[in-house]
This record gives C-alpha cells, structure tokens and sequence, in this order.
C-alpha cells in the first residue's frame, strides 16, 4: 500500500468532515473523494461563518458581538490551495444505510442477463429454444470446442527473409517491394 497523504484520507471516505478554509470558514459534510492536490468533494456540505459585529460608542469600551451563520451547500469541490485544516466529525453511516444502498435499491421482478450471447431460460411449458439458439455455456453456433482458422492465435505473420513478401501478402501491413527501408529503388 501507498504511503503518503493519499493513502491516509482514503480512510476518511464517507465520514463527516470539518475543513477549515483560509478565509476563515469551515465547511462540513461527507467526504467522497479527493486528489493529489488536495481538493476534496464533500456532498451535503454547510458552511458555516462567524461574523464580528462592534457595538458600544466612544465613551465605552467596544463591545463585540459574535454570530455564526449557516449556509447548506449540499455538493461541492472544495480547492486544496484553500483548505487549512481537515478534522474527522464523525464516522460514515452505517452501511445498510449508505447512499449506494439508496440509489441501486431493486424493485419487484428478478433481475437476469439479456443481451448478446445470452439466451434466456427455457419457459415453464418446456418449450425448446429456437434453432440456431445456443444454450447458456455452449459454443456458437458453427463454432466447436477446437479454435477455429483466424480466430485468435499468433496474430501477424513474421516479416519476410530478404524483404520481399510471399505473394499474396501485400497491403498486410507491409510496404510493396522497392519501397522499404534502404532496399531497391533508385
């Protein structure tokens, strides 16, 4: 495993965040994902600012006030030139709970392969696929279980001895004779 910052954050995927920025913010929410710049995702994100008021006149001694401001954000990037400070809020949820959970959660029905290459299952009647039809596991039709010419296998054929192709072998990758490296021509 990698050592560095990289591999440290990692850890952190999916739990509660505090990012201190340098202007004095501190932005918290879940952590998804960063890079070797430090710039961090954070989905359902709030901002939160403390702003300084001054009260009390001439004659008194001022009086500061303090109120924090919250602001929800829910995704964003956060650019890593800006980022001071990352502290852990809380763990990630549990993960039965988890957004992937939510978002690819099935419906009724049974889920099965449908595309090329597979064929679905003989119906209840018994009735026997189509021909030309491969069951699940079989070869294609016309294809047996011994590799077939063409298919697979070396790929291109060693370059000629002495620089001119068999015949028949032009526009194979080959240029024609008299027009190959330092051989023939002028």
């Amino acid at each position: 495993m990698p050592s560095g910052k990289g591999s440290k954050l990692l850890r952190y995927i999916e739990h509660r965040l505090r990012v201190s920025l340098a202007d004095g913010r501190v932005i918290i929410g879940t952590f998804l994902a960063f890079d070797k710049h430090l710039n961090l995702v954070l989905v359902d994100a709030e901002e939160f600012r403390t702003l300084k008021n001054k009260k009390g006149g001439a004659a008194r001694a001022a009086i500061i006030e303090e109120r924090q401001e919250k602001r929800s954000l829910g995704l964003i990037i956060l650019r890593g030139e800006n980022v001071v400070s990352v502290a852990v809020e809380g763990p990630p949820p549990p993960s039965s709970s988890s957004a992937a959970a939510r978002v690819n959660a099935g419906g009724p029905g049974m889920a099965r392969g449908a595309g090329r290459g597979v064929v679905p299952p003989p119906s209840a009647t018994g009735v026997p696929p189509p021909p030309g039809v491969v069951p699940m596991g079989g070869a294609p039709m016309g294809l047996g279980a011994a590799p077939v010419h063409g298919v697979g296998g070396m790929g291109m054929p060693p370059p000629p001895i002495g620089g001119v192709p068999p015949p028949g072998m032009m526009g194979r990758g080959m240029p024609p004779p008299g027009m190959g490296r330092g051989g023939g021509g002028y």
